[in-house]
């Protein structure tokens, strides 16, 4: 039988949440999906959070991942739009751990580094990578789906080895990494 695996990669964000979707069979990747979910619509920053919750919820129960690998927010200037992407990130990383999904965290450094060999690589730079390594016929207007796909390859490219990320394996494995955030 074949050993197979799904990722489910996120991009968090308050006006675009990304996402990409691979499937390993036998140590290859295949593509299965990207999208995103578009959140500019909406004033409230409650239902944002909610719709991000829901969204990798149903993601969750339609594809069956594995593992998720969700881009950490990178150091900015400004507090509140790190503020606005920390609580974006949170509640896709709630929805993967109220079902058990272990997630991995990678800084956008890294993520661009596995897929470019260059950390300071351009969306750009890094969509038309996936789109060769994985085969897709076009890419979308928004880059934000790319971004989470480059998340689920990165996870792919890194997995068995010793410092990857922050990983948490549950709400316990969270809570035990984070003695100081919580409380």
């Amino acid at each position: 039988m074949a050993n197979e695996k799904i990722i489910l990669g996120i991009d968090p964000g308050t006006t675009i949440m990304g996402f990409g979707i691979i499937k390993v069979v036998n140590k290859k990747m295949q593509f299965v999906q990207m999208n995103e979910l578009l959140l500019k619509k909406y004033n409230d920053p409650y239902t944002k959070l909610k719709l991000i919750f829901e969204r990798t919820i149903e993601l969750i129960d339609t594809y069956h991942p594995d593992e998720i690998a969700i881009e950490a927010p990178f150091f900015g200037k400004n507090v509140q739009s790190m503020l606005k992407l920390g609580r974006a990130q949170g509640v896709a990383m709630a929805a993967g751990l109220s079902r058990q999904i272990p997630i991995t965290e990678y800084l956008p450094k890294k993520i661009k580094m596995a897929i470019t060999g260059n950390g300071n690589a351009s969306k750009e730079q890094v969509a038309k990578m996936l789109q060769g390594m994985l085969g897709l016929k076009e890419l979308p207007k928004n880059l934000d789906s790319t971004d989470g796909l480059a998340a689920a390859v990165c996870h792919f490219y890194n997995e068995g080895r010793v410092e990857v990320g922050k990983s948490y394996s549950g709400w316990g494995a969270f809570v035990k990494q984070n003695p100081k955030k919580i409380g």
